[in-house]
């Protein structure tokens, strides 16, 4: 069988069981990786003590299972096997299992251990373990929920396994020799940009501020963007909005944000509206319905939302329409980087639902990238280095297609979350993105400003 993977493999050469195109679906999970065969069952053996000696300390690692029913499966962990005995966090970690052709993942749920980190077999969430008891077999443990899955999908109830490797990941760093945008990372540049949102007047006089729609899946950044953005203009971090990494939505409100110039400065000319986070189950996270009513202006601020029943305004509001002032002027899509190649078809679907919606009101739309330093080590580094990622660069790509925005469209950002303090190239990225979203918004305006008694 010809090697699939790159690279040297120890001091044998190891030939992969996955096809080329199986093993870029998986680096498609994983970002822009290399990977090399570290340990394969057949050649060395189901033993976990050569399994160990092959794996311990090699950093990130991709095991993939074969059993006789066809299935191919198995687990990613970024944190290292070292015999530790102890409960590993590792918030990266997934299971996937090739269901067609397209590789399907489940990922560790917040507040869980994604391993135990023994002498024994590789073992997720000590719920699957593979190579059980030194056999080629997999066995599935009940009591533990560390992810959620069920044997018949992930791997048929077969648990004979024909095959087991497990790869080294290693992720990298690619440098582009020009900057695919350029960006000016100067305190000046900053200073212009408050400025300009300072001053920012709409086009149309019946609207005093441009209102903007966050909307994107649970934990994606919506709220933090809002805290961010407040930061900025206040001179320091903010935590206004709620926000977290919680598995459920923490937004269950319709809020609107004002921004001020400062503690006693006055009211900034844009409004952010967050609402509860889209999430791929039926009857969960924000309905569609919603987001029709918000982007018509029907919505009040403080609206607590009810997923099994949409939003129903009362009779005497119903018989008039909204004002401009009280629409949606520009839409923002948030998402996470990290998580673009995860995302399943089902919330895929509803962000198409909501995007045809938008459409259909004229409304215009672009897409935040957030969390750009996690997905990126380069970046996390150094954010300057935005640009000059060629993984950044194709994680734009990727998601410019799987929403169907332009590519000028999508902007990366960092928002704030663990910093005490203020920094200048974050808030550049941020400020960037706003000043977008009110070009964006002008955009709006100036096509509705012939239906406006009053234009400016």
């Amino acid at each position: 069988m010809n090697k699939k993977t790159k690279g040297k493999l120890s001091t044998e050469s190891l030939a992969s069981d996955l096809t080329e195109e199986q093993r870029k679906q998986l680096c498609g999970l994983l970002g822009n990786v290399e990977l090399t065969l570290l340990y394969k069952a057949s050649v060395h053996g189901y033993q976990a003590s050569v399994f160990h000696q092959r794996c311990d300390r090699q950093g990130p690692t991709l095991l993939v299972a074969y059993n006789y029913s066809e299935y191919i499966f198995g687990g990613y962990t970024s944190v290292d096997y070292t015999q530790c005995y102890q409960q590993i966090t590792d918030k990266e970690a997934f299971l996937f299992s090739f269901e067609g052709t397209e590789p399907v993942c489940i990922k560790v749920k917040s507040g869980h251990h994604a391993r135990y980190d023994d002498a024994g077999g590789p073992n997720f969430g000590q719920q699957l373990c593979f190579c059980y008891n030194n056999q080629p077999v997999v066995h599935h443990q009940g009591g533990i929920n560390a992810f959620d899955f069920y044997s018949d999908t992930l791997y048929g109830e077969d648990p004979d396994l024909r095959e087991c490797e497990v790869y080294k990941v290693k992720h990298i760093l690619q440098v582009m020799e020009k900057p695919w945008r350029n960006v000016l990372w100067t305190a000046e540049r900053r200073a212009e940009l408050m400025e300009m949102i300072r001053n920012y007047k709409p086009l149309v006089m019946s609207v005093s501020r441009v209102r903007i729609l966050m909307i994107g899946p649970v934990g994606a950044g919506k709220s933090s963007f809002f805290n961010s953005i407040n930061s900025i203009f206040m001179g320091r971090i903010t935590s206004k909005a709620m926000s977290g990494s919680a598995g459920t939505s923490l937004t269950t409100q319709f809020r609107t944000y004002p921004v001020k110039d400062g503690r006693e400065g006055k009211p900034l000319p844009f409004v952010l509206c967050d609402t509860m986070g889209l999430e791929e189950q039926t009857g969960a996270g924000l309905d569609i319905e919603d987001i029709s009513s918000i982007l018509q202006g029907r919505v009040p601020d403080r609206y607590k939302f009810n997923p099994i029943t949409p939003f129903q305004p009362d009779e005497q509001k119903a018989s008039r329409p909204a004002s401009l002032q009280e629409k949606i002027h520009c839409v923002v899509y948030v998402i996470n980087t990290t998580k673009i190649s995860l995302m399943s078809d089902k919330l895929q679907e509803k962000l198409a639902s909501v995007r045809r919606k938008v459409n259909s009101l004229a409304i215009p739309q672009m897409v935040l990238m957030t969390k750009v330093d996690e997905a990126c080590p380069q970046v996390e580094k150094d954010l300057q280095s935005l640009y000059v990622s060629s993984y950044i660069k194709s994680k734009v790509q990727e998601v410019s297609s799987r929403l169907g925005v332009p590519v000028s469209c999508v902007l990366p950002v960092k928002n704030y979350s663990q910093e005490l303090e203020l920094e200048l190239n974050c808030d550049v990225l941020l400020l960037t993105a706003l000043q977008q979203m009110l070009n964006f918004a002008d955009d709006y305006l100036d096509d509705v400003c012939p239906l406006e008694d009053n234009p400016k």
